[in-house]
């Protein structure tokens, strides 16, 4: 099995504008399609990779990149005792990788069968599992609005509640079979598949997670280095977004006494985002909801 296709690959390259001897670092390794792409283009150069997820472990052969097993939330902390800071371009490829969609036992995807897992760290404790049976409806109305997006989240979270009642709702089936009379018989795939993405973000703490990531951004990459995010949901393109525009997640840009922006480490290279060419779709249409955004630091 292929493990992951990589997404804008080349715009990626060519947007961390690659120094033969910089320090560069994928904070989503998964198959290490963009890292071996990136460590191709090093010489004395070296590339921090992380992944939270062990099967990404085994998949590491290059001599350039040190891999790092832990979430990205941990960046700068693992930099530093590496002593690779500052670096010269990060690079997140946010949301899941095929080879985990593509594993049923892991519970990522609608299509298939399996338990209600969802971790991307298999050493997680929560469980998506857990969550659809434990959760209060307040609790799941919430992350079904914040997470999914869906309209009727009140009505889906009743639907869990009611079900589980009667009996545990175990596996994907078992889900999919409780929450039917709340789903759009002209678009059910969209609508599991928002069910699904709001249970991934609350089981893996991808929010949070993400906030982490960019702020620490913003202190470990070198003035004209790069920072370069793909994004899969307009959740994580707008922190991405703001971030950029704003050194911050909420609220207007910090100004001085004469409006200039205070506290704002980035500059957008690109104002609206990149996304993949037709000719990519043909290939992996996977990417067919990437935004790819540059940013260089202040």
């Amino acid at each position: 099995m292929k493990y992951h296709t990589p997404v804008l690959l080349d715009e990626c390259l060519e947007a961390l504008a690659i120094k033969p001897d910089g320090i560069y670092v994928d904070v989503t390794y998964g198959g290490g399609g963009h890292s071996n792409a990136i460590a191709e283009k090093l010489s004395d150069g070296k590339l921090v990779a992380f992944d939270q997820d062990d099967d990404a472990r085994n998949e590491n052969t290059n001599e350039h990149i040190l891999f790092i097993n832990q979430n990205f939330r941990y960046l700068k902390k693992y930099l530093r005792f590496y002593e690779m800071m500052p670096i010269d371009g990060l690079l997140a490829d946010l949301g899941v990788s095929s080879h985990q969609i593509d594993t049923p036992e892991r519970g990522f995807s609608t299509r298939f069968e399996g338990e209600l897992d969802m971790r991307m760290n298999q050493n997680n404790p929560l469980t998506a599992r857990e969550i659809i049976n434990t959760y209060s409806e307040k609790e799941l109305q919430r992350i079904f609005s914040e997470y999914g997006e869906i309209i009727n989240s009140k009505k889906l979270a009743k639907s869990i509640i009611e079900a589980r009642t009667k009996k545990g709702i175990e596996s994907v089936t078992d889900l999919k079979v409780a929450i039917k009379d709340c789903v759009n018989k002209v678009n059910d795939h969209q609508y599991f598949a928002q069910v699904f993405q709001a249970l991934r973000i609350e089981v893996n703490d991808e929010m949070s997670a993400l906030k982490d990531l960019l702020m620490q951004s913003g202190e470990v990459i070198k003035k004209g280095g790069r920072l370069v995010v793909i994004s899969y949901h307009s959740l994580e393109d707008r922190l991405v977004k703001s971030y950029i525009a704003k050194g911050k997640f909420e609220g207007e840009v910090d100004k001085d006494f004469y409006g200039n922006k205070m506290d704002v480490p980035f500059r957008a290279i690109n104002k609206k985002p990149l996304s993949a060419s037709e000719d990519e779709l043909m290939r992996n249409p996977r990417a067919r909801s990437a935004k790819l955004r540059i940013a260089e630091r202040n």
